[in-house]
């Protein structure tokens, strides 16, 4: 079976020798090397380089590397899928496009698992997967995204967007101020059209960051100025150390939910959809408050 030659590729990566992977698999290290062996066939490639300070991945190693823990993640999905469901339970796999709603979903598994009683779960933060792809190929369940792409078979929910505010480590104001560093955080063209309008391309020097707690927390031992969630930024706000930026209207995130109308864990997934609704309505209607946030004031 091929997922056991990447358990051993891992495996070796991990313990630097055929013979250390051989002990952590409780098998021969012949059937280490036959595994290996086979896999480098199939790719056409040498996986391993053996010298004196012992077995190295070479240049195609650190390549497949990657990939191989990419299918050791996705076989665990599938196969702890298969086990929940015929033990009568559901595992859910959730899923956000945006570091920004990374504290939704963990809001939304505690609801569940408080009123609903209703677990496991699978929370998945690659911010670089493709959400609606994943969903489409089963490999998730439910995923938040801020754009949906044309022409999907998907089910969509629209939720209450995100408000995101401007905010800079020192007061200013727009049309008055020299204008710090912005941290752009690259949330794809609506985010882009919208902090166009307020500052134009050619106002500013920018730094990409695309994970939003990071980049709150550069401009916070850098300096600079960037949109922020609203609940993530109240911390900070409330205790001095970041300004709001006067002059700076607020811009929103779309916030949607995609799924497939087929999908056998159906009823939960409805579930996790009113537990979304009541988060986000909590959420849009809070006023700026530490406890709101998930970056430390």
């Amino acid at each position: 079976m091929q997922i056991n030659a990447f358990e051993t590729f891992l495996a070796i990566e991990a313990a630097g020798s055929f013979h250390g992977a051989a002990r952590r698999l409780h098998i021969t290290q012949t059937a280490v090397s036959a595994r290996i062996k086979a896999l480098e066939e199939g790719l056409g490639a040498s996986l391993f380089e053996r010298g004196p300070g012992g077995t190295r991945l070479s240049a195609a190693g650190r390549q497949f590397l990657p990939y191989a823990e990419q299918m050791m993640r996705t076989w665990e999905f599938v196969s702890g899928d298969l086990r929940e469901s015929l033990a009568g339970r559901v595992s859910l796999r959730l899923g956000a496009q945006l570091s920004v709603w990374d504290p939704l979903l963990v809001d939304v598994a505690v609801w569940l698992e408080q009123a609903q009683g209703t677990v496991p779960f699978t929370l998945n933060y690659d911010h670089g997967l493709n959400m609606a792809e994943a969903v489409a190929r089963r490999l998730l369940d439910l995923a938040i995204v801020n754009e949906v792409p044309a022409g999907t078979r998907l089910g969509v929910e629209e939720l209450p967007p995100e408000e995101l505010v401007l905010v800079s480590d020192q007061r200013l104001r727009l049309g008055r101020d020299a204008l710090p560093l912005f941290i752009n955080l690259e949330f794809g063209s609506e985010y882009a059209a919208q902090v166009q309008q307020v500052l134009p391309q050619r106002s500013r020097q920018h730094i990409v960051l695309g994970n939003a707690p990071m980049g709150l927390r550069y401009l916070m031992k850098r300096g600079g100025m960037g949109y922020f969630p609203a609940y993530m930024a109240a911390g900070a706000l409330a205790a001095g150390q970041i300004h709001r930026v006067e002059g700076a209207r607020d811009i929103q995130l779309s916030c949607k939910v995609l799924y497939l109308p087929d999908n056998p864990a159906l009823e939960q997934i409805r579930q996790v959809l009113q537990g979304l609704r009541e988060m986000r309505d909590q959420n849009s209607g809070a006023e700026f408050s530490p406890e709101n946030t998930c970056f430390p004031g």
